[in-house]
């Protein structure tokens, strides 16, 4: 603060005088670049070569000529911060030859270069420039969703490059010259150049619009329009196409243009806005209706010239010198002409703004359009050009490309009047917007040639529809600059003075300390007729304080008047002036911002000064907005005007004395003789005796009048002890002796003529609110005992009894009874103003909120809006929390307050409570949240909190320390904080943060490889999070033994025996024979791999992502020999490992989280060099497209990766850009895939040759994108391709099962779930047609387009006209299914039914009776029940009579009845029952689905290995086996489940004989699954997830690695699409790691069971999130949070997917589970034994255990710890000891202060040390509060509710209130009480005690007992009665009774 308060003191007048340079100058010397070569090319090397470096370059800068000098060029602003908070530094442009230097700095912080920019071309202007993207997602039209850009645009010759501070650059070309550039609300504004030479041409042509619009860089340049009335008043719509229009000022707020028209000399006002439709019609329609074919002509040729320079052949210079024929000179603008910008970069900004691939296609197809008309333009269009092949450009008569549709509008608003007397060239050098010290805007603009600064007072209109503008005021000046931070100007007059205005209101000269003032030499000499003399300040002296005697009629005489006696300061005078030869001079002011402003100096230098704030100290600044806020305006700017100059005269006051001048300035103004008056006569202005005042004393002043108060200022010698606290501890009162009282015996009156004297009850009644609002704040008291002394002296002088009695009940030491009045004549309180809210009773908040907590009725409290913001918020609270009214906060509350304004701003709505509605999305229950949400929404924090009074203070706490205990889950961040929820700020900070930027990965990752040989890294899972996975798993190591099981990176151990007989070469061959077998397993474990990493990764941007090897090598026992597949010795089949390489790409790639940021350079960059690894590569990127990012990979890529004709690639890509655009329809996908599908190509195309598994990709991804949306023309293609009969060639020979099913599989998607209301596709009868390919039948005739393709049966595949069942049942089969996906329609399931007899069964294959069963139970989706009665109740009665039981030892004879049929059908139907039991519960980790499941697999195992299997056959048994082990995995999904894990561990081992690379990759993908993503995911059972687990889970398996024929592989990491995170992992907010916490989860009732909840130990996985009702913390361990899912689950689901991260924080005293898991560890069970017996057991030593508070360690340290002979202390430890012990147990250390502040205020009561009663009140209010019926009715709610503060602490307080005071009253009391009740003065010594009775017992006034005609009452009945009124408790009635009923002998009870 001391160097702060110093500053202030050194300020004389204008402050912070420094030299001053841009910062980019220097920078640019030092930047490499060609600067300092083009500097040589302007001048001699001579003058460049001063070799000392930056003086060199400055000097140089300097000797440079005029011309070259405007290449430097600079513009400053006030700082903007990222965040949007304050800041104080100024932002600088820099522009010097073609360098763009941007600065941030200020004086007392180093500036640094925050961005500098090169470009190619001289830079012509450089600006700041915000421009808005409207958001096209949203439909509503609030202008809420658009996000900002900033950004930074540099104009060059031809472009505009614009920077965004995102980084992201545009560059957008410029279709003519740009004179200028303006940065507007919306975007840039152009105004083009047009050349000297545009001489009009013979016959009368469209001049070319002057002014274009740019909205954002990727949009076209577009011209303006204007409206303007027209000569006939109607208002006509046109181009601004008039160049003698110069824009001389554009603003953005309010956004409005000047204009300076150069044939007329007048400036003109207008607005800008946004077009509106109608008028882009009008304006279009116009240009339509051209008259002439001249005309036309004209308009085209003008567009045919634009195409040309758009083609590339740009004439040099200005496109529009050649076609200066276009121009006319008429004025009218007759009508606008068609422009285009050039082709490539609209389309190119259609194509980038909506990074939609799809209109890339469209805009290059060469559409033509003739649409002149309004209906199809919307403001955002995307422009099509005309085909290279139309432009004919002779064929002039055709208007052949589309007008551009302008954007914005200017509107006419104001134009000054003309006189006789303008000059030609007054064009305004410099505009710009203030505002006066009142808050009205004026407009000024500086006429340089006339030495004239226009101001133009403007001001909304009532419907803030427009603006309007008020007359010119003109002031006499050569330079003017706006001072914002202090709404002033300052103007720089003829004569070199420097002249502060407010407004239009001449506040006083600006002294400059270093700089001679010229108004020396020349205010000596000549007298000036009615100037108000300035404050002469003298160099030599500059501590001068000497004003000059201030006649109150010159000095505010506004300008205006003075112009005609001002004519003396005329220029020719000021020329003859000597003063120029005093060297420098100010001539011109540049770069204000907020405060600062650089003076340009004659001698080239430059400096900066910084003009002081109008007032620094707090209580200054209110008491000033008060009175200004209460005062006619023109009396609010004169007061604020001598103020002004009164603090900032040179050597002005320090910090401390300000309101010691601020109280005399004020008074002097109400026309006090403060020179008289004793107790401001003694104010110190200067803190310290000073020797440079002391001698001023003597000097007689100039006019020796009384009121010469400049005496006053220098006045040496006061010591305020009333207002100083050490003066009541000593009891002083020095000031009674040293006034000399017989100057003042004679009454003092008022000067009634002064400014202020007919508001002194106004101004009175707002420092008494100003009084009542720094109560509110515990930090302002000094403040308040400043106020008082000066209240006091004013309520004596308008004789207001009340107000008198009410300051001395607050402030009784300083209140005293003698005190020096000053008389005021009748006659003059007449001539006062007395305002309507004047109130004779005092307002008083304590005593408001006293009644409001009684329950008594309460007047609306009066407040002053923008001064009085603290008594709204608490009255406001108080009327929502105690009296319950949910209204109070909701509008505006006018029954609880009373707005006071003065008499003229009736009308003006205010703004500044809109913000203050309470208007929150998030639920609230009771009313303690409401109050909580309210106060945040009004930017209340928990500082604010800190300074409110304890006893005001009490309520809000409670509301909180309720709403601590209860939450809500969802509620903003601020809520939390305000409610002390660290875990839930700092939840719903997480939640705030953008997806990308999520700060979870720390959080949960862990650093150290897990792993301790170095080859373990490379398995490719080493980035899983085992934090949590070994909270989840934290009894054994089965993550490792997974890791083991799936890594495939090392080679697979080659353990076969020698046999004696075998030769060395045969051994070789067993080896390699062996391994071979091994391979088919580890090629299968990349599948498996990827689901137990998925999105566990987040890559670095820079580093390609590591993808493992694939080793499919071996070592032999013992040596360790490698075995090696290419040896040559046995026959490895070709391309075995490219599909094993393409999973572990995808593998890989999946590890990537959503979340990470990566962007289509990244994907390209990691595209590897080898061609060996082009299939991991394909495989990456399918894997990009499920977890999402192929979207960002640009379509010049995609387009790219295609061409090369790669098949994996192009596999891998359209899989994953469908998955990526899942259900999205995607046009650009959809034509990418077309290509690939030769159903979806017109008949006539040329044959692609696409290569099959290609082919059946595109299906499927035709299926993705256009999923769930039943789109009928892909419908219909895709049933006709599920038959596709093979082609007359060899095409569609091969592998057709996969294209089928994959036919089949899309058409299920498309039509997901949809049954029977595909709307209009009855006709295609897709069930019928699905069923006939299940069944078979005679293939019906095709219709559509591919007929002619399939009239010629195949050469190779003879099929007849039956369809080819083999072929078609699969796909058709899970058509059915998904399309009447969880439908229960009965009739298609019964189609599904599995044949009862066992002629039918032998028309199925066994492998189709599982896709049946499937299929009917997913249809009958309700009907799934966990049991085996259910599984077996879905085969029919003839195989469950005759069939073989699964562990039958000897098989039954049978003669009719195949038994191998029977067997195999009966395997097949129990898996696909039990298939559909996995989709049915997958994911929920139910126990029966578990059991079930587990059963059927386990008879399956054995089954295996009994001698009926041979019957079965082992195919069988294995495949059924496989589809039980991935059942059982999805039922389990992500749980780890021990079980599972060792069935799939014992297949793991199986490697021989049956095993089939397709077994393996089952039994691993069931492994992955049971791991979903180290224990993060869990499967979902929705529409979209079943149906792309129908497709990776499909129940036949490949034989072989590269076997697709019955099914794509590729298709086997769709599971991804049906994986969502479920695990919630609780994390301590304190230490920020992973812990264990219990959770409650309840579940919604269904039709199969009620509501119920379950406990769970979190971390773990939830159920699916639509099931559930809430989910609990549960305590006591953790505070409670709930999240209600009721209200919907986006909350939860964000948290899920940001990690899962729920953020929980320990309760006081206890540990965590981890460290006490039985619960008996922690504190609280150690004290509560003994805790009422004693509450000294609680060592302060022991609250580590309760707290992380550093401040409560400390507290505990320092005032709960015994220390030697401590005497009477030990008492006071305890009762700390105990208070503290109670606060962190019941979790509120925030009440520690209120006990301890209340505990201090009895003692000192007692001591009778009460100088003030304001502690009492608060303690009277917290009594009041917890006995108020509000706070009963919610303890008597919520009995179990913790206590807010101690049952046992309050009553002892009051208790020992209630003896001091009557001891008090016993001891004498009771005479000084009867002669204040009787009016009599009382003894000095009791004044503060009776104040505490007065306010503690609330006894009334003696005016109001006077008025209660309490004369001649003889009962204590009567008293009784007439006391009713006045709200006074029994209890103190009491103790009055004796005194009031004559009766002295004392009645205290």
């Amino acid at each position: 603060m001391s160097d702060y308060s110093d500053e202030r003191a050194t300020m004389i007048a204008a402050g912070d005088l420094q030299e001053f340079a841009p910062r980019g100058r220097e920078h640019c010397r030092r930047h490499p670049s060609a600067l300092t070569l083009q500097l040589r090319r302007l001048q001699p090397a001579s003058e460049l070569c001063s070799s000392d470096g930056a003086a060199g370059l400055v000097g140089s800068l300097r000797e440079v000529t005029i011309h070259e000098r405007q290449r430097e060029s600079w513009q400053l602003r006030k700082g903007v911060s990222d965040v949007g908070e304050e800041v104080d530094y100024d932002e600088e442009l820099y522009v010097a030859s073609n360098m763009v230097i941007w600065s941030k700095g200020s004086k007392n912080q180093a500036s640094t270069v925050y961005k500098a920019f090169t470009v190619d071309s001289p830079v012509l202007q450089a600006l700041w420039c915000d421009f808005t993207i409207p958001q096209e997602k949203s439909e509503k039209a609030d202008g809420s969703d658009e996000i900002v850009e900033k950004c930074i645009c540099i104009l060059q010759n031809s472009c505009i490059n614009v920077h965004s501070i995102e980084g992201k650059d545009y560059i957008a070309a410029l279709p003519f010259q740009v004179a200028n550039v303006w940065p507007t609300k919306y975007g840039l504004l152009f105004e083009r150049s047009s050349s000297s030479h545009e001489v009009p041409p013979s016959p009368p042509r469209e001049p070319l619009p002057t002014m274009f619009s740019m909205l954002h860089p990727l949009d076209e340049i577009t011209p303006l329009v204007c409206k303007s009335g027209g000569v006939f008043g109607s208002a006509r719509v046109q181009y601004v196409a008039d160049y003698t229009l110069r824009i001389v000022f554009l603003n953005a707020e309010p956004s409005i243009v000047m204009t300076y028209d150069t044939v007329q000399s007048l400036h003109t006002v207008w607005a800008l806005r946004r077009v509106k439709p109608e008028e882009q019609s009008t304006v279009l329609k116009f240009s339509e209706q051209m008259g002439t074919p001249q005309h036309m002509a004209t308009s085209s040729s003008l567009t045919a010239h634009l195409r040309s320079l758009s083609k590339g052949d740009s004439p040099v210079g200005s496109p529009f010198q050649n076609y200066s024929s276009i121009h006319s000179q008429s004025r009218s603008v007759s009508s606008p002409s068609m422009q285009s910008r050039s082709p490539s970069i609209s389309n190119m900004a259609a194509l980038s703004r909506s990074h939609s691939p799809a209109l890339g296609v469209h805009s290059f197809s060469g559409v033509q359009r003739f649409n002149f008309s309004s209906s199809a333009q919307s403001p955002k269009r995307h422009s099509i050009t005309h085909s290279p092949n139309s432009t004919s450009s002779d064929s002039f008569l055709i208007a052949e490309t589309e007008p551009i549709i302008p954007e914005l509008c200017i509107d006419h608003l104001w134009t000054e009047t003309v006189t006789n007397m303008r000059e030609k060239n007054s064009q305004a050098s410099k505009v710009f917007i203030t505002t006066d010290l009142c808050g009205q805007k004026f407009l000024c603009f500086l006429v340089e040639s006339q030495l004239q600064l226009r101001c133009v007072k403007f001001q909304d209109s009532n419907d803030k529809s427009q603006l309007i503008f008020g007359s010119v005021t003109n002031i006499q000046a050569k330079d003017a600059a706006p001072v914002q931070g202090i709404d002033t100007l300052l103007v720089l007059e003829g004569s070199g003075n420097l002249v502060l205005y407010s407004g239009v209101v001449r506040v006083g000269k600006v002294f400059i300390p270093g700089l001679p003032a010229p108004s020396l030499t020349m205010s000596n000499q000549m007298p000036r007729p009615s100037t108000p003399l300035d404050s002469v300040s003298t160099p030599s002296k500059p501590l001068n304080k000497h004003l000059g005697p201030i006649e109150e009629g010159v000095l505010l005489s506004p300008v205006p008047e003075l112009r005609d006696t001002s004519k003396i300061h005329d220029s020719t005078y000021v020329e003859d002036c000597t003063f120029q030869q005093l060297g420098t001079f100010i001539h011109a002011l540049r770069d204000p911002v907020h405060n600062r402003v650089t003076l340009e100096l004659s001698n080239n230098t430059m400096v900066r000064i910084t003009i002081p704030e109008i007032a620094t100290s707090e209580l200054v600044k209110r008491c000033l907005q008060g009175i200004k806020a209460i005062l006619p305006k023109e009396i609010a700017v004169q007061m604020l005007v001598k103020w002004y100059n009164a603090y900032n005269a040179p050597g002005g006051p320090s910090y401390h004395s300000e309101w010691n001048l601020f109280v005399t300035c004020l008074m002097n103004m109400m026309g006090y003789n403060t020179e008289r008056l004793y107790w401001t006569r003694n104010l110190d202005f200067e803190g310290s005796l000073s020797p440079v005042i002391a001698p001023k004393k003597a000097r007689p002043s100039e006019t020796g009048s009384d009121e010469d108060w400049e005496y006053l200022l220098s006045s040496d010698y006061h010591r305020n002890f009333e207002s100083h606290p050490v003066a009541r501890a000593l009891r002083l009162d020095p000031l009674e002796v040293l006034a000399p009282k017989d100057d003042f015996s004679q009454g003092l009156s008022l000067d009634s003529s002064t400014l202020l004297f007919t508001h002194i009850p106004a101004v009175f009644f707002v420092l008494h609110l100003i009084y009542e609002e720094l109560k509110l704040n515990s930090l302002m008291g000094e403040g308040i005992r400043s106020l008082v002394v000066l209240l006091v002296q004013l309520a004596r002088d308008l004789k207001l009894e009340a107000y008198i009695d009410y300051y001395y009940r607050d402030y009784p030491a300083l209140v005293k009874t003698s005190r020096q009045t000053c008389i005021i004549d009748q006659v003059q309180t007449g001539f006062m103003h007395h305002p309507s809210f004047f109130s004779a009773e005092p307002p008083s908040i304590f005593q408001w909120l006293s009644s409001c907590l009684k329950g008594e009725g309460v007047q609306p409290y009066p407040y002053l809006p923008g001064v009085c913001e603290r008594s709204k918020l608490v009255v406001l609270s108080v009327a929502l929390y105690i009296l319950g009214d949910e209204s109070a906060v909701s509008n505006e509350a006018s029954h609880y307050l009373c707005k006071i304004t003065s008499g003229q701003r009736k009308q003006q709505t205010e703004q500044d409570d809109s913000r203050c509605s309470f208007s929150h999305s998030t639920s609230v229950s009771s009313l303690a949240e409401k109050l909580v949400i309210w106060m945040t929404n009004v930017g209340f924090t928990l500082r604010d909190l800190e300074s409110l009074p304890f006893g005001v203070a009490l309520p809000i706490r409670d509301a909180i320390y309720y709403c601590r205990e209860q939450p809500a889950s969802d509620w903003p961040e601020a809520v939390c904080l305000l409610i002390g929820r660290q875990d839930l700020s700092k939840q719903a900070f997480e939640g705030n943060l953008q997806k990308g930027k999520s700060s979870v990965g720390p959080v949960l990752s862990s650093d150290i490889p897990s792993g301790t040989e170095s080859e373990e890294d490379e398995d490719g899972m080493n980035d899983m999070n085992e934090e949590v996975m070994s909270l989840i798993w934290s009894e054994d190591l089965r993550v490792q033994e997974v890791r083991r099981l799936l890594q495939s990176a090392r080679p697979v151990r080659v353990n076969v025996v020698q046999m004696p007989e075998a030769s060395d070469h045969e051994y070789i061959e067993e080896k390699e024979n062996r391994l071979l077998q091994l391979c088919q397993r580890t090629m299968a474990l990349p599948v498996g791999r990827g689901m137990f990493t998925l999105f566990s990764y987040h890559p670095v941007p820079t580093e390609q992502l590591p993808i493992p090897k694939l080793n499919l090598t071996g070592r032999a026992p013992p040596r360790n020999t490698t075995v090696d597949l290419n040896s040559g010795n046995i026959d490895v089949p070709p391309n075995m490992a490219c599909w094993a390489s393409f999973h572990n790409g995808v593998a890989a790639g999946l590890k990537i989280a959503p979340a990470s940021q990566i962007d289509s350079a990244w994907i390209v960059y990691n595209k590897p060099k080898i061609a060996e690894l082009a299939n991991e590569y394909a495989g990456f990127l399918m894997a990009l497209g499920l977890n999402g990012h192929l979207t960002k990979l640009a379509t010049l890529n995609i387009h790219d990766y295609l061409t090369k004709g790669h098949e994996m690639t192009s596999i891998g890509l359209l899989l994953g850009v469908s998955a990526a655009k899942l259900g999205t329809m995607d046009m650009a996908i959809t034509r990418l895939l077309s290509i690939h599908i030769p159903a979806l190509l017109p008949p006539t195309s040329t044959e692609l040759d696409v290569p099959h598994n290609v082919q059946v990709a595109a299906v499927i991804g035709i299926g993705l994108v256009y999923q769930g949306t039943a789109h009928r023309h892909t419908a219909e293609v895709l049933l006709a391709e599920i038959g596709r009969p093979p082609g007359p060639e060899m095409e569609y020979c091969t592998d057709r099962e996969s294209y089928s099913l994959a036919s089949g599989l899309a058409l299920g998607m498309v039509c997901l779930g949809h049954g029977s209301n595909l709307i209009g596709m009855s006709d295609l009868n897709v069930p019928e047609q699905l069923y006939q390919y299940m069944v078979g039948g005679h293939r019906r005739f095709q219709a559509g387009m591919h007929r002619e393709k399939h009239k010629s049966p195949s050469y190779q595949i003879k099929e007849g006209d039956t369809i080819n069942v083999d072929v078609t049942c699969p796909g058709a089969t899970l058509a059915l299914a998904m399309i009447y996906l969880k439908t229960n329609n009965r009739s298609i399931a019964d189609w599904l039914q599995a044949p009862d007899t066992m002629y039918l069964l032998d028309f199925v294959k066994p492998e189709f009776l599982l896709l049946r069963t499937l299929a009917r139970c997913l249809i009958l989706w309700d009907d799934i029940l966990p049991n085996s009665k259910w599984v077996n109740s879905n085969v029919p009665q003839i195989i469950r009579e005759n069939s073989i039981s699964l562990h039958a030892t000897e098989l039954p004879s049978s003669e009719d009845l195949s038994l191998e049929t029977l067997a195999q059908a009966h395997v097949y139907i129990i898996a696909g029952a039990c298939l559909s039991l996995g989709f049915r519960f997958a994911g929920s980790e139910n126990l029966a689905a578990f059991k079930c499941l587990y059963k059927y697999a386990t008879d399956f195992l054995k089954c295996l290995s009994a001698p009926t299997a041979s019957i079965t056959g082992h195919y069988n048994l294995e495949t059924c086996l496989s589809v039980l082990l991935l059942s059982l995995a999805m039922v389990m999904a992500g749980s780890g489940n021990l079980k599972v894990l060792q069935l799939c561990r014992f297949m793991h081992k199986k490697t021989g004989g049956e095993m089939n690379y397709g077994f393996h990759l089952a039994h691993h993908m069931a492994l992955g699954l049971l791991f979903l993503g180290g224990g993060r995911y869990s499967l979902s059972t929705s529409n979209s997830s079943i149906a792309a687990l129908l497709c990776a889970l499909y129940p036949h398996f490949p034989v072989h690695s590269t076997d697709n024929r019955y099914h794509l592989q590729a298709l086997r990491h769709l599971y991804v699409l049906a994986a969502e995170p479920r695990l919630l992992t609780p994390v301590d907010v304190d230490s920020n790691t992973p812990c264990y916490a219990l959770i409650e989860v309840t579940y919604k009732g269904t039709q199969w069971y009620a509501e119920a909840t379950e406990e769970l130990m979190a971390p773990t996985l939830l159920p699916e999130l639509h099931l559930l009702k809430q989910i609990r913390v549960k305590g006591p361990r953790y505070w409670e949070l709930l999240i209600d899912l009721t209200k919907g689950t986006n909350h939860l689901k964000s948290i899920l997917s940001k990690g899962g991260v729920l953020y929980v924080k320990l309760r006081a005293g206890q540990l965590s589970y981890k460290e006490d898991p039985m619960g008996w560890r922690s504190l609280l069970a150690q004290t509560v034994t003994h805790r009422n017996s004693e509450a000294r057991a609680f060592k302060p030593e022991a609250i580590s255990a309760f707290t992380s508070d550093p401040a409560l360690f400390s507290f505990a340290d320092y005032f709960c710890k015994p220390t030697v002979n401590m005497g009477q202390k030990q008492e006071i430890l305890d009762l700390f000891s105990s208070i503290l012990y109670e606060c962190v147990t019941q979790e509120n250390p925030e009440m520690l202060p209120t006990y301890i502040a209340i505990d201090q205020a009895v003692r000192r009561l007692e001591r009778r040390e009460m100088s003030e009663t304001f502690e009492l009140w608060q303690i009277k209010l917290v009594l009041e509060f917890f006995s108020s019926r509000s706070h009963q009715e919610r303890m008597s709610r919520n009995p179990n509710r913790g206590l807010f503060m101690n049952s046992e602490f309050l009553p002892v307080m009051k208790c020992t209130i209630d003896n001091t005071l009557d001891q008090w009253l016993q001891a004498g009391g009771d005479v000084s009480l009867h002669s204040y009740l009787s009016g009599q003065p009382t003894e000095e010594s009791q004044l503060s005690m009776l104040a505490c009775f007065l306010i503690y017992h609330s006894v009334p006034t003696p005016g109001q007992l006077a008025a209660g005609g309490l004369e001649g009452t003889t009962s204590f009945s009567e008293l009784l009665m007439k006391f009713k009124q006045l709200n006074m408790p029994v209890r103190a009635l009491l103790r009055l009774a004796p005194l009031l009923l004559r009766n002295p002998q004392s009645m205290v009870l």
